[in-house]
C-alpha cells in the first residue's frame, strides 16, 4: 500500500499540474507588444510611472505565468529534435497560431494532456478501492487519446482555416483584379484588400506587405505565405503572379484568368459537398430520426397489444 500511495500522490500533484496547464492555455490571451502597451499606457496617464509600476500594472498571466511557460518551452525545446520542433511550427502557422502558442509549449501540452487523461481514470479506480491492474489498460487507453487530442485539434484548425481561405480567395481576386485595372499596383491592390476585409486571407495580404516593406523581395513574400496557409489554390496563385512578373505579362489579365478558375472551383466544391449530402445524412437519419419515428408510430400499439389477451399469453 505504501508504493501505491506514492503513485497515488505522484498522480495527483501531475492531474492538478495539468490542470493549470490545461486552464493556463484556454485562458490564454492574445499576443501583444508588450513595448507598444507599455507605450500607449504612458501616452495616456498625466503622471510618469516607474518601471516597477509598469511592471506591476501588467496583468499576472503576462508577468508570472507567461514567463514561467516561456521557460518551460526552452528547456523542451533543448530535448526535442529540430524537425519535430519545425513540423509543429508549420502546422501552427497553418492554423494561424490560435493561442500563439510555441512549437516545444504545443509538445509539451500533448504529454500534459496524456497525463491528465491517463492518469484521472487510473485515480479513479485508484482510489474507489478496486484492482489498479484492471484500470491500468483503460488509462493507457485515455492517455493515447489525451496525447493524440491536441494534434487533432490543431488539424481541425488547420482544415477549417484553409477552407476559409479558399472560399474568400474569389472575392479577394475581383477586387485585386479591379484595383489593379484602376491603375493601381499589386501591393496597393493588396494592401487595399487588407484594408477593407477582415479575413485570414486579407490578414495574409497584409503580413506580405509589412514584410515587403521591411525589405523583403515581392516574390519571396508571397512564396512564404503561400507555405504559411498550405492551399493548394493559392499556391498556383501565387506562382502565376510570380511568373507574369518575371515574364512582363499583364498582371489584370491574369488575375481575370486566376478570378474566373477559383470561381469556378468554388462552385465545383460547392456541388461536391452537395452531392456527399445525402451520404452524410445516411447516419444521422438512421440512428437518431427512425427510431424515434418508429416509437412514437409504434408505441401506442405496442402498449395495447401488452394489454389485450395476446400480450397476456406472450407473458
Amino acid at each position: 500500500m505504501g508504493a501505491l500511495g506514492a503513485v497515488g500522490f505522484v498522480l495527483i500533484g501531475a492531474v492538478v499540474v495539468a490542470i493549470i496547464l490545461v486552464i493556463v492555455g484556454i485562458n490564454a490571451p492574445e499576443a501583444q507588444d508588450p513595448i507598444q502597451d507599455r507605450l500607449a499606457e504612458f501616452s495616456v496617464r498625466e503622471e510618469p510611472m516607474t518601471l516597477e509600476e509598469i511592471e506591476l500594472s501588467q496583468h499576472f498571466f503576462q508577468r508570472i505565468i507567461l514567463p514561467f511557460f516561456n521557460q518551460v518551452g526552452k528547456v523542451a525545446s533543448r530535448f526535442t529534435p529540430q524537425a519535430t520542433l519545425q513540423s509543429a511550427r508549420a502546422r501552427l502557422e497553418m492554423a494561424g497560431n490560435p493561442m500563439h502558442l510555441d512549437p516545444a509549449i504545443f509538445l509539451v501540452f500533448r504529454f500534459v494532456l496524456a497525463f491528465l487523461f491517463g492518469g484521472m481514470v487510473f485515480l479513479v479506480y485508484l482510489v474507489s478501492g478496486r484492482n489498479w491492474l484492471q484500470g491500468l489498460g483503460l488509462s493507457v487507453i485515455f492517455l493515447l487519446i489525451g496525447f493524440f487530442f491536441p494534434d487533432l485539434w490543431l488539424s481541425g484548425r488547420v482544415a477549417a482555416r484553409q477552407k476559409g481561405i479558399f472560399r474568400a480567395m474569389p472575392d479577394a481576386l475581383d477586387l485585386l483584379t479591379i484595383c489593379v485595372e484602376a491603375g493601381l499596383g499589386f501591393d496597393a491592390a493588396m494592401a487595399k484588400v487588407n484594408e477593407k476585409w477582415d479575413n485570414d486571407l486579407a490578414l495574409e495580404f497584409g503580413r506580405v506587405i509589412q514584410e515587403i516593406r521591411l525589405g523583403k523581395l515581392r516574390r519571396d513574400a508571397l512564396r512564404d505565405m503561400a507555405e504559411r496557409l498550405g492551399v493548394g489554390e493559392l499556391t498556383s496563385f501565387v506562382a502565376a503572379v510570380i511568373q507574369s512578373e518575371q515574364l512582363g505579362v499583364s498582371m489584370a489579365k491574369v488575375l481575370r484568368i486566376q478570378s474566373d478558375q477559383m470561381r469556378v472551383r468554388r462552385r465545383q466544391m460547392a456541388e461536391e459537398e452537395a452531392h456527399q449530402a445525402p451520404i452524410k445524412m445516411i447516419f444521422p437519419i438512421g440512428l437518431l430520426i427512425f427510431p424515434s419515428i418508429l416509437i412514437i408510430l409504434l408505441g401506442p400499439a405496442a402498449m395495447k397489444l401488452l394489454r389485450s389477451s395476446l400480450g397476456a399469453m406472450l407473458r
